[in-house]
């Protein structure tokens, strides 16, 4: 039987990446995202296997409506990768498109997260990664502290239901990918640029999935990423976010 993955934000990036890596190895599709006729173009791609769901997941109601319409759907793999940034000084940072982030980051990912780890709990097997990002494994981000903020709660909930289901022994497998910078749209959409190069959607999604094969709770991509998050927990928190707020003033401030 022909195995069905899940994406949400599918529509650039990490998401489409994940989107021609699971067409390629002949699964069907169930993908999501804002934009009807980039999810169109996918399809028109990577083939008819591929059903499309445009919603806006920045509102609880249309979590909800899109569980709706995956009910019958039986899920294999879940890659749960809707979400956005945001920077600057936290004083000046526009207050509606930061609650908006926390909705779609933290609000939406958790929804989705719990209830479609239901449904495969009730099927007996399945996977799910949740999107996160290599600040989530840091203590705070200065200068993008909301966004660091919401990718902390995703590597934290995804840590602790990955045990609670270990201990449980469910054959459900839990995990969240937790990237440095990578080359997509995320930069102009959160208003900066990388003080740091980034690596390609397509290398990210190639050495998740080889984590993933591997059960890992934790996917840090690139050597480099590994040796950096090895690294800062010989740092005190208060150089550590000296640090990085550095880094991201860079971003901001980059011509």
């Amino acid at each position: 039987m022909t195995k069905t993955v899940f994406i949400t934000g599918a529509t650039s990036g990490i998401g489409r990446e994940f989107a021609k890596a699971y067409a390629s190895k002949g699964y069907r599709l169930i993908l999501t995202g804002r934009r009807t006729d980039r999810l169109n173009d996918i399809r028109g791609k990577i083939g008819d296997n591929c059903r499309i769901i445009t919603t806006d997941l920045s509102g609880e109601e249309d979590c909800k409506k899109l569980l709706q319409e995956i009910d019958d759907e039986h899920i294999d793999i879940f890659i749960n990768n809707a979400g956005f940034g945001t920077a600057g000084i936290f004083l000046e940072t526009d207050l509606d498109k930061e609650i908006s982030m926390v909705k779609v980051n933290d609000i939406a990912m958790h929804i989705l997260f719990k209830c479609v780890l239901a449904k495969m709990n009730k099927q007996g097997k399945g996977t799910i990664l949740n999107v996160a990002s290599s600040a989530g494994l840091l203590p705070a981000g200065p200068y993008m502290a909301t966004y660091y903020a919401s990718k902390a709660y995703v590597v934290s909930l995804t840590k602790a239901v990955a045990r609670e289901l270990k201990e449980k022994g469910s054959p459900v497998y839990v995990c969240c990918l937790c990237p440095g910078p990578v080359d997509t749209e995320f930069n102009s959409n959160a208003d900066v640029t990388f003080a740091l190069k980034g690596i390609s959607a397509r290398q990210c999604v190639r050495e998740c999935l080889r984590e993933m094969n591997r059960r890992k709770t934790v996917i840090v991509p690139t050597l480099r990423m590994k040796l950096a998050v090895a690294f800062q927990r010989f740092v005190p928190d208060s150089i550590l976010v000296s640090m990085v707020g550095h880094q991201q003033k860079k971003k901001i401030y980059a011509e």
